[in-house]
């Protein structure tokens, strides 16, 4: 229903724009400048105004490019658009990072039973109450966070048995499995992550000259992307219950658990899991520790040790060669060949659908890119922005936009192209361009864990078979809270900065 919605009014939309193109030349490339004015804004606004509306994301990208190439003039977007923005070096990595390295590990994890295996082992010598549980769940949060919504399944529904026999509430458990998703990927990139912003940002301001520039640009970014890093620190103080902040239905939540033993509020609906427990492990296979330790391992020792011997993390390389290890590790304890190829397709359909939305918001931003959309922006409103509150703004305006859309990423792909190219010509300090960009992450990772549509916050509740709204409920306040002193802290230092 939502996605027919979304057909039609985006259709309705669509031919009012192509009758005005057709029959009024009011659409056409401001005199004197590479855009179009203020049509150069269209695309990129109907994508966010339809995501609003609707909350169906692919269909909305969808319709933003096609709009884009009526303004452009440019009706195949196909070609113009398109396969121009899918054949890049960047979108390739991005392919092999997330779809085949990524979507195949965690499909591997799933015939090997590795990943289960170790979490249920390191559970029966970390779990001894209720805090270790919850200190548990952060940590098989953070060590799994590199599939982002497949991880956020297996690492819930893989702690939820340990941590129900504690005596941890489903809120407080869904709370950390959410907050050790996008919040971890974003301040422990070692995935996808920086490869697919990099993609986004590369040739927009002179810093981001190459695609490796942008990469790097993103981990030198880590330290100043304040919500990502506060949210990490709240969900392990909360694990803890050390921290002073909860307040509130999630205080409610585990005062309930501690007095009653009961899992879930009263009345609660909540979300089963039981379908996310399947594996498929061939018969006679022993699963170990081995099957998951010597992967991970790999990569984060291929990532950190290129990023401390030359300067740059080779995510490329630390993914394959994950991989590899994993298919030999198989292989060598009996798998068979097929097996081991039948589990890597699996999980790379399984996140076949993630790249169509990666292919659209590298298109929409290519459209945005072709119309000038960020030229425009810069010089109606670069003369007016007090500059040491854009990074505020910025991730003001990221909280809103994910939190509508449900997307981290969504969101990305609209406001990195326009953001990076506004705070240069703002002030182009590279200083001042780290917090801008720390700001977007942030902001949108919030909106990411915060929304009731996002892939992540529902994924999260399944999992932990929590009450989907009261997981959103519960979560909201503390995760606020962090993104208030987030915006405090750019507001503050930009000030005494500049």
């Amino acid at each position: 229903m939502k996605r027919t919605t979304t057909w039609v009014i985006g259709g309705l939309f669509l031919a009012l724009l192509l009758h005005i193109r057709s029959n009024t030349g009011l659409i056409a490339q401001a005199p004197g400048h590479d855009d179009f004015g203020l049509w150069s804004v269209v695309p990129a606004a109907l994508t966010l105004v339809l995501c609003f509306w609707t909350r169906e994301v692919i269909s909305a990208l969808f319709i933003g490019i096609a709009a884009g190439g009526i303004v452009s003039g440019q009706f195949n977007i196909i070609a113009a658009y398109l396969l121009p923005a899918v054949g890049t070096e960047s979108y390739a990595q991005i392919l092999l990072v997330y779809l085949w390295c990524l979507g195949g590990l965690i499909g591997l994890w799933s015939r090997t039973g590795g990943a289960r295996y170790f979490a249920r082992w390191a559970g029966e010598r970390i779990v001894r109450g209720r805090r270790t549980a919850k200190l548990f769940g952060c940590f098989i949060g953070t060590v799994f966070h590199q599939g982002g919504t497949i991880s956020t399944i297996l690492a819930g529904s893989t702690v939820k048995p340990v941590s129900d026999q504690a005596g941890v509430s489903h809120e407080e458990l869904s709370y950390i499995i959410d907050s050790t998703a996008s919040p971890i990927a974003a301040v422990v990139p070692f995935n996808v992550w920086p490869a697919y912003v990099a993609g986004l940002v590369v040739g927009t301001i002179p810093l981001f000259a190459t695609t490796d520039d942008a990469v790097s640009f993103f981990f030198k970014a880590i330290l100043f992307n304040f919500y990502g890093i506060l949210a990490v620190v709240f969900v392990y103080t909360f694990a803890l219950e050390i921290n002073p902040f909860v307040f509130g239905k999630m205080k409610r939540a585990m005062e309930r658990v501690k007095a009653t033993g009961e899992l879930d509020a009263p009345g609660a609906k909540t979300m089963s899991s039981r379908e996310l427990d399947e594996l498929k492990i061939p018969e006679g296979y022993r699963t170990g520790n081995m099957d998951f330790v010597l992967p991970i391992l790999t990569l984060i020792g291929v990532a950190v040790g290129g990023l401390v011997f030359t300067g740059r993390v080779p995510i490329n390389e630390a993914f394959v060669l994950a991989v590899l290890v994993a298919m030999g590790v198989a292989m060598m304890k009996g798998m068979t060949l097929n097996d081991v190829m039948d589990g890597f397709v699996d999980g790379v359909k399984g996140v076949s659908l993630g790249a169509i939305i990666l292919a659209l918001a590298v298109t929409l931003g290519r459209v945005s890119s072709s119309l000038g959309t960020a030229g425009f922006l810069i010089r109606t409103t670069s003369e007016i922005i007090v500059p040491p509150l854009l990074p505020a703004i910025l991730m003001a305006v990221c909280m809103v936009i994910a939190f509508s859309v449900g997307s981290s990423w969504g969101t990305y792909a609209v406001v990195f192209p326009i953001a990076m190219p506004l705070a240069h010509a703002v002030n182009p300090d590279p200083f001042f361009i780290i917090l801008c960009f720390g700001a977007v992450v942030g902001g949108a990772v919030w909106g990411d864990q915060c929304s009731p549509i996002s892939d992540t916050t529902i994924l999260s509740s399944l999992s932990t078979g929590s009450d989907h709204m009261d997981h959103v409920a519960t979560q909201m306040p503390m995760a606020s809270l962090a993104a208030g002193i987030a915006l405090v802290l750019y507001t503050v230092i930009a000030f005494l900065a500049f």
